[in-house]
């Protein structure tokens, strides 16, 4: 019997511990969404991106994507994201999909410009730029490689 109730005990501390590990982990990562004003951008492919992902000015997270959805006149996708209200983008600002590495996820990468006009609450990126997906890079490789080699013999 002695020995249930030391097992009890200790099952209770290590729940405790991991709870309090998972509350500071939450607490110091930026994972949680970003509040502040929201802006949109189009893009003919968004491959990998998905609500939650980082919206980041040189690699500093400035806010969250928060909705997707596909323009049902154009054909593209819709990205809806918040930026922190101490962030102030110009409206010639690019918004663009990157890869945070070979495998890694996506996220928006901004490359604020240089209009003295900046985007409003519910504004739109109006220059975006695409993502080029790992398989059409690859896929322009190995055809690149094959046509080298034909033609070499």
């Amino acid at each position: 019997m002695k020995r249930n109730v030391i097992e009890t005990v200790l099952g209770a501390v290590v729940l405790l511990v991991a709870g309090l590990f998972l509350a500071f982990a939450y607490s110091t990562t930026d994972i949680r969404p970003v509040t502040g004003y929201s802006v949109t951008a189009r893009f003919n492919a968004v491959d990998g991106l998905t609500v939650g992902s980082d919206v980041r000015v040189g690699g500093v997270k400035i806010g969250s994507v928060v909705a997707q959805s596909v323009d049902m006149t154009e054909f593209r996708a819709v990205v809806r994201m918040t930026i922190r209200p101490d962030i102030r983008l110009p409206d010639d600002s690019v918004a663009s999909v990157s890869s945070e590495g070979l495998f890694g996820g996506k996220y928006i990468r901004i490359e604020p410009g240089a209009s003295a006009t900046m985007l409003a609450d519910d504004g739109a990126f109006a220059n975006t730029r695409d993502i080029v997906s790992l398989e059409e890079m690859l896929g322009k490789v190995i055809f690149l490689v094959t046509d080298e080699l034909e033609s070499g013999r």
